[in-house]
């Protein structure tokens, strides 16, 4: 107990006295926001208090159904093991949720009141724990916007039972509990209806707002609008944009209609009921500035400015010859990725307008035509999933991946068999996993994708005989069957509705529901394009729609590897950057969404990535095609980066440079090198290519244009780049062209490859690197140099303590040697630190294999996101030299840097997470595989920068 009162002190001295003062960052006073880029919400600190309290008590004014549904997964873990809350709410302003309100009477652990007697409106969050107590009071209520995306301000503070403050915010908790009345359904009866009401006002009141509001483009819109602009400035004639369902893509037609201005416009759709909305669009912006009209099967009003066709009525000779050739200057096909069939290749072969605008969400097709040449490969823009939720484009999702179950003695995977798909017990196991996380709305609206037709067709007669009512669409269905269940689903009355369809890839894309609030995935995921086009049919935003859930059942599936990937839109198939996802996604994607997996199938994810070969030449063959088709050319290392396909490196790392792979896998590829190109193309792909450092670049590039150069012109130029005064950076990367960095076997490998020669203070480029530079390895390294610069801009421009190293990017040994201007590659000698050039390096595998000898599994580990207890090598004492360096480095001029990785399976690359400085050390002993003891130091470093929170909860977990 005297250690905690010490701790909690010591951290309040920190707090308010001096930041400089060291203590335990867990007991600090803290302000919460929520930023996801830096891997912080609110949710993430109240979820992560709930996970290791006694007891807990919430005071909060307002409760949404969508701010209960990112905490469900917790609530239940905390039933399941008997922690108790109570959960004061109120009624004031009628804004609390009569389903949330209803979903927190389910848990048999919880109390609920509702103070239903003057102004409530509270924030507070309190955790009990043994000994101590948390308390989060600020602005944030239990909504999903105030946990994950808004401006909020919130203080969390620790205290012990007798402190003050606790005193004062536990009194007035139990004096308005007792003033408050239990919550009881029939309360929640009587409310609903004045809930009701109130939204309803609210609803039309914001709907007058919206009237009124002027629309203009978003951010992205803009973007993608500048882009048709220059295509247009080029005179293309066409423009593809790529973007996903509910990210305004018909109103960025309407902006750039509006920009073009054109005499006439055609406006083809594949039904009248999208051709409709449109022109409702169109008219939202233009208003009576230009006449409109519809053609298709039941109107004919083509004597306008702007006509709204389906693809149907005018790919008919009639419709056709309704019409000049030149009729219409502008042209939009809408759901483009169609456009390979021959009613609409029809339309695009008759007009001749001056510009024509495709739009899609899915131009991938699977009969292989190649949308993207038809237009020309003329990629106007893309807008990906995490720009969408950036930029609030799309509806909150709250995915749930659940493991599946295993039914009689099986675990579902790829090719389980029928009769396990539909087996009673997995029926109610996914009613009961539907029913649990609940759908946004009064009923829920679903989408269930299935693995195979005739499963499809099984689930929905077992759902409809317990009470639900659903049919199944397969490929067979006809476009009116089609049409009339979505509309049944869609609808608000519950004569005639649906709760449910089940289907199994009909609806990946190509059409529009935007009132589905649950989709449920039965089926293994193959493909990340399919992923996101089925996680989309519930992403658009649409009135009485706050989130949509997505529950995710995963089975032992080989690819399950692929849904963090597409959940994060991230390409370098990294297994470390995957797996951290996993565990902390929702702390780092955009607003209000959210990312869980229960610990069952968040081990089949890890087992996914861990037994998957990203470095095959099958996979990479495949990955490199899709770009090649996208772009319409052979792609260059920019493109790859620029169209975020999947990272080069990977490339590079298996055939040693991007040349060496295309003349393997591409016959179109007729670039020739000889010998000596490709071992100096080697060097640079291989060895400077990532873009961690510029400096080697920048001399690169310098030495092809001029042929020499200075030391003067190289730091003029690293300004530009926010690097000044590096004289040792620059020193070192000198000595890395001039073949005075690498060890004799790497230099050997290169076949001692030599760029650079000194005349005085002159830079000048060797006599053999000049020899090399023809007009095709010109071509292949001016390529690589740009793609060198973007991948520096992107991770490795803000330099840490101008140190030549990022924050939280990850380095290997060799790329710490030299980053930190070391004269020579010691990589394979440091085995976990070195000290040298006034640096020490420190290299940690968090979790050690089990297999290793007990002399070197050091028990290594954070005690809190500012302090990490760290081992030496064994068979040292304080008297060691190294030891003693350590200890006074800050007499030395010695920086401690620490670089961690989770472990050995994630590869050679560890996160770097800051400089470090000695807090306490003492000498202790380790027990060798004979069972002696051998002394070693054990040594407790503060951070200089607290490590980041879901970087910190991913490698400790």
């Amino acid at each position: 107990m005297n250690d905690l009162v010490n701790e909690l002190t010591q951290s309040l001295k920190t707090s308010f006295i001096d930041f400089n003062e060291e203590s335990l960052d867990e007991y600090r006073t803290k302000l919460l926001v929520n930023n996801y880029k830096k891997g912080a919400k609110v949710f993430n600190y109240i979820e992560k208090e709930l996970g290791k309290c006694d007891e807990f008590y919430f005071s909060i004014a307002f409760i949404t159904n969508s701010g209960l549904n990112i905490l469900l997964n917790t609530l239940k873990d905390l039933e399941g093991r008997g922690i108790k809350g109570k959960i004061l709410t109120t009624n004031y302003l009628n804004f609390n949720d009569p389903k949330a309100l209803k979903r927190l009477l389910s848990f048999s652990n919880l109390e609920v009141k509702i103070f239903d007697n003057g102004n409530f409106h509270s924030k507070g969050y309190i955790f009990k724990h043994r000994h101590d107590y948390t308390l989060i009071i600020g602005s944030s209520n239990l909504t999903q916007e105030a946990l994950t995306k808004n401006e909020e301000w919130n203080i969390k503070v620790s205290s012990l039972e007798n402190g003050e403050l606790l005193k004062d915010t536990l009194e007035e908790f139990n004096d308005a509990w007792d003033r408050a009345s239990d919550l009881t359904i029939p309360w929640i009866e009587e409310y609903a209806k004045v809930y009701n009401q109130t939204k309803i006002f609210t609803l039309n009141r914001i709907k007058k707002v919206f009237e009124k509001k002027k629309l203009k483009p978003n951010p992205m819109q803009e973007k993608a609008l500048k882009n048709i602009q220059e295509l247009r400035d080029k005179n293309e004639g066409k423009g593809l944009l790529i973007s996903a369902t509910g990210t305004g893509k018909t109103y960025l037609s309407v902006f750039d209609v509006q920009k073009f201005n054109p005499k006439k416009m055609l406006f083809v759709v594949h039904r009248e009921q999208i051709a409709k909305k449109a022109m409702e669009s169109f008219k939202h912006v233009f208003g009576e500035l230009k006449s409109m009209g519809i053609l298709s099967g039941t109107s004919k009003k083509i004597d306008c400015e702007f006509v709204f066709s389906t693809m149907q009525t005018l790919s008919k000779d009639s419709g056709l010859e309704l019409f000049n050739r030149d009729e219409f200057d502008y042209i939009v096909i809408d759901e483009v990725h169609r456009a390979g069939a021959p009613s609409y290749l029809k339309i695009l072969e008759y007009f001749t307008p001056k510009f024509l605008l495709g739009m899609t969400a899915t131009p991938e097709r699977t009969d292989g035509f190649n949308i993207y040449q038809l237009f020309d490969y003329n990629i106007a823009y893309e807008i990906r999933l995490q720009e969408a939720l950036e930029q609030d484009m799309l509806c909150p999702f709250h995915y749930f991946g659940v493991s599946e179950i295993t039914v009689n003695g099986q675990l579902l995977d790829d090719n389980s068999d029928f009769r396990f798909l539909t087996s009673e017990e997995r029926v109610k196991n996914i009613i009961d996993k539907a029913e649990f996380y609940g759908h946004s709305g009064e009923r829920v609206k679903g989408l269930i994708f299935c693995s195979r037709n005739d499963e499809a067709e099984t689930l929905s007669k077992i759902f409809n005989n317990v009470g639900y009512q659903t049919l199944s669409l397969s490929g067979a269905s006809s476009q009116e069957e089609r049409e009339q269940a979505i509309k049944r689903l869609e609808q608000d009355v519950t004569d005639n509705k649906l709760d449910y369809i089940f289907t199994v890839d009909i609806f990946n894309e190509g059409i529009d529901i935007p009132h589905i609030n649950q989709i449920i995935m039965l089926r293994p995921t193959e493909s990340s394009i399919i992923f996101i086009q089925q996680l989309g049919r519930g992403l658009r935003k649409t009135n009485n729609k706050d989130y949509v859930v997505i529950i995710d059942f995963i089975g032992n599936y080989q690819k399950n590897f692929l849904i963090p990937i597409a959940l994060s839109g991230d390409r370098t198939f990294n297994k470390d950057t995957i797996k951290r996802f996993v565990a902390e996604g929702s702390s780092v994607i955009p607003g209000c969404s959210t990312i869980q997996f229960d610990k069952i199938s968040q081990k089949r994810i890890y087992d996914s990535i861990n037994n998957s070969n990203f470095s095959t030449i099958k996979f990479l063959k495949d990955e490199y095609n899709a770009l090649k088709v996208k772009i319409g050319s052979i792609p260059k290392l920019s493109d790859f980066f620029n169209f975020a396909a999947i990272d080069p490196q990977l490339i590079i790392n298996y055939s040693k440079s991007y040349y060496n792979f295309l003349i393997k896998v591409d016959k179109d590829y007729n670039i020739v090198l000889n010998q000596r190109q490709i071992k100096f193309l080697e060097f640079l792909s291989l060895e400077l290519s990532n873009g961690k450092r510029i400096h080697e670049i920048i001399i690169i590039e310098e030495l092809i244009n001029k042929g020499y150069t200075t030391r003067e012109e190289i730091s003029c130029i690293l300004g530009d780049f926010d690097i000044f005064n590096d004289i040792s950076g620059l020193d070192s990367a000198l000595s890395i062209l001039n073949n005075g960095f690498l060890n004799p076997s790497n230099l050997q490998k290169y076949n001692y490859v030599k760029f650079i020669k000194f005349e005085n203070d002159i830079i000048k480029i060797s006599d053999d690197f000049k020899k090399t530079l023809d007009n095709n390895f010109l071509y292949i390294l001016n390529d690589l140099i740009i793609y060198s610069k973007l991948e520096y801009e992107k991770s490795y421009k803000n330099r840490y303590n101008n140190l030549n190293i990022s924050l939280y990017e990850k380095y290997s040994r060799r790329d710490a040697c030299r980053l930190l201007n070391w004269v020579k590659d010691e990589s394979s000698v440091i085995y976990g630190y070195k000290i040298k050039h006034n640096t020490c390096p420190i290299f940690v595998t968090y979790h050690k294999d089990q297999d290793i000898i007990e002399s070197i599994k050091y028990e290594d580990q954070f005690l809190n996101r500012n302090i990490f207890s760290w081992m030496t090598k064994n068979n040292r004492t304080l008297n060691s030299k190294e030891v003693l360096d350590i200890i006074n480095h800050k007499e030395n001029n010695l920086k401690l840097l620490l670089f961690v990785k989770k472990d050995d399976a994630d590869g050679t690359d560890f996160y770097f997470l800051g400089e470090m400085e000695v807090m306490h050390f003492a000498e202790t002993t380790i027990k060798n595989k004979d069972n002696k003891n051998l002394p070693i130091v054990n040594i407790k470093f503060k951070l200089d920068t607290s490590v980041r929170e879901d970087i910190y909860n991913y490698l400790t977990k």
